[in-house]
């Protein structure tokens, strides 16, 4: 029989999220020693996530990658693989589509009609915008699409679905942050 010895393994990072005690659509984001607050889905978690139900599912996501606004946000070194966001990026979020929770991008003179999201939003929400694996390696109609880590709103309001901090806690965060992290939402 084997014996684990400890150097023979992989660690992965987990970046926690525990629901606020007086609030559920609030948390608290630990990870390697550092812990920030944090504003979730305006319905709270739930372990069914819909699309359009602005939950947050409580699940273990890995991070796959992530973008940034480069023309309002200088980025700190991170592991993590980043796209620069251009006023052509969409994220898909209609269930029928086939690129449902998929990023696409818009051509001139012909807009993409399905549902969708702007990247480049004016809000500065997805200034830095982390990508988890939620219902996208194996995507289900209706199962929920773009949750992301971003940027928090004033006044941490809740999200529609996703996990958001501060740009300070995020550049503090996203430094030890790689393809791979685990997001666990509990």
């Amino acid at each position: 029989m084997q014996r684990f010895r400890e150097g023979n393994h992989k660690k992965t990072a987990v970046v926690t999220v525990r629901t606020a005690p007086r609030d559920r659509r609030r948390a608290i984001v630990s990870f390697g020693g550092i812990t920030v607050p944090a504003a979730l889905g305006r319905s709270g978690t739930t372990p069914f996530k819909r699309e359009g139900d602005g939950a947050t599912p409580i699940a273990a996501m890995r991070l796959l990658h992530g973008y940034v606004r480069g023309d309002h946000v200088r980025l700190p070194p991170t592991a993590l693989s980043m796209t620069r966001i251009g006023k052509d990026l969409l994220w898909c979020d209609q269930p029928e589509h086939p690129a449902y929770n998929r990023p696409v991008r818009k051509r001139p003179g012909a807009p993409f009609r399905p549902s969708h999201e702007e990247m480049m939003r004016a809000d500065g929400l997805y200034d830095i915008c982390l990508v988890l694996d939620w219902n996208i390696r194996s995507r289900a109609r209706n199962r929920g699409s773009a949750i992301f880590f971003h940027l928090i709103k004033p006044g941490y309001q809740p999200t529609a679905g996703c996990v958001a901090v501060s740009l300070a806690d995020m550049k503090r965060l996203i430094r030890f942050m790689r393809k791979g992290t685990v997001v666990r939402v509990l």
